[in-house]
């Protein structure tokens, strides 16, 4: 009865999912293109492959990333299979084809309307699915539990407040917990969660974060190296996957910084590709001079922001800065991935709003390797200090690299899992 009201409420709101689709491919076009796979129509070019695979779905960009080690050890160690990886967003789907190319197949997952789904099931006949993260989908577990198809939530962190939001529907919680084979939990924390939620204790694996798991191609670190060597050794910080109602306090933070660090560079990031032109006006409105990454230009020598407007260069613009700001956290979204600039050996920073990255936040904090800010006064002040002290730089650095390396492992652990329940 449950699944049943559920189903009719999702196709009550197709029409509003559609014209969001819409309205968000008036700032990004990619949105309105292949929208039949969001209803589970996939023409035959789609499906390169016959036979049974095992896909893995991640949402956007920060879940690629964050499955792309588990991908590619599962790539490597079952080459019979075929892998299809699903997204969500043109971001993740643009991700995941340069990051695999066609070693994968790639779709959209579609809706969670009954139809859709079970189309999806049918067409693709998954023995296997891994979704990522936080990605409990009623109608899709109940098409792959009627098609025998095993399905893992992997990299499974579960908030409080996702925890309060789940126990409002508690017996349909219930019920999609059911069927689920393995979750494989970032934290105890977590994990606990997901138990009081009605999972059953055998189902539950404490495995860690996928995230620790970074790949750092050296291209990348290397392309840094070229062209910061332009740059005259000019003190750089970045911040990173900022927020709208963010960038305001970021740029505030950049301009006390300059009162005593004029020669100081801000690399800014947006989290979203649809608002770096509004970003950068903004920067300009200020009164700085911005520059943009995407015109592939020397830095020029009055240049106080550059802004980061191309996709899937994240590691490059970590390794040009000396020190990270990861935005999300001083407006209340939660920070972003902060393990991928404490890989590099950076002192990272955040604001207050911690909770899509508590624990591992946590780890960070206690290793030394990252400082809490709660207002742009006060980041002013933690990069100024940063900046003008090597050592301090480098032994936060140094701290923070140092605990994600105490924390790797969690991908060759899952991939153990996953082979297990292929057999």
């Amino acid at each position: 009865m449950l699944y049943l009201l559920y189903s009719l409420v999702t196709y009550v709101l197709l029409p509003f999912s559609l014209l969001r689709l819409w309205w968000r491919g008036r700032q990004s076009p990619a949105y309105r293109q292949r929208w039949r796979e969001r209803l589970g129509w996939y023409s035959p070019r789609n499906k390169v492959a016959t036979g049974p695979r095992v896909v893995f779905h991640a949402v956007s960009v920060g879940e690629v990333h964050a499955a792309q080690p588990l991908i590619e050890m599962f790539l490597r160690q079952h080459p019979g299979i075929h892998v299809l990886v699903t997204t969500s967003t043109p971001t993740g789907s643009e991700r995941v084809s340069t990051l695999f190319g066609n070693k994968v197949e790639h779709v959209y997952l579609p809706w969670d309307l009954r139809g859709p789904v079970q189309r999806f099931v049918r067409c693709y006949q998954p023995r296997l699915l891994v979704l990522l993260e936080t990605e409990l989908w009623p109608n899709l577990l109940r098409a792959c539990a009627q098609q025998h198809c095993k399905v893992v939530l992997a990299n499974a962190r579960l908030s409080e407040k996702s925890f309060h939001s789940y126990q409002r529907f508690a017996g349909l919680t219930r019920e999609v917990l059911a069927e689920l084979t393995l979750v494989a939990a970032q934290a105890e924390a977590d994990g606990t969660r997901f138990l009081d939620l009605g999972l059953k204790p055998d189902k539950l694996r404490i495995n860690g974060s996928l995230k620790f798991d970074v790949s750092i191609p050296e291209e990348k670190i290397e392309r840094a190296r070229q062209l910061k060597a332009g740059w005259h050794q000019r003190p750089v910080w970045i911040a990173a996957s900022t927020r709208a109602g963010e960038e305001v306090k970021v740029l505030a933070a950049h301009q006390q910084l300059l009162a005593t660090l004029p020669h100081a560079l801000l690399l800014l990031v947006p989290r979203h590709p649809e608002r770096f032109a509004e970003v950068g006006a903004q920067a300009q409105g200020l009164g700085l001079q911005v520059q943009y990454f995407s015109k592939d230009e020397p830095l020029a020598p009055a240049t106080q922001v550059l802004l980061g407007d191309t996709m899937g260069d994240m590691v490059l613009y970590y390794s040009l800065a000396d020190v990270a700001f990861v935005g999300g956290s001083l407006v209340n979204t939660g920070c972003q991935n902060i393990i991928e600039p404490a890989a590099l050996g950076l002192p990272v920073i955040t604001g207050p709003s911690l909770f899509n990255f508590q624990k591992v936040s946590d780890l960070l904090r206690d290793a030394g390797g990252m400082l809490v800010v709660e207002d742009s006064t006060a980041l002013a002040q933690a990069v100024q200090r940063l900046l003008q002290d090597a050592v301090a730089r480098s032994e936060t650095g140094s701290k923070a690299r140092a605990e994600v390396l105490r924390n790797q492992g969690a991908a060759e652990r899952l991939n153990e899992m996953l082979a297990v329940l292929l057999q």
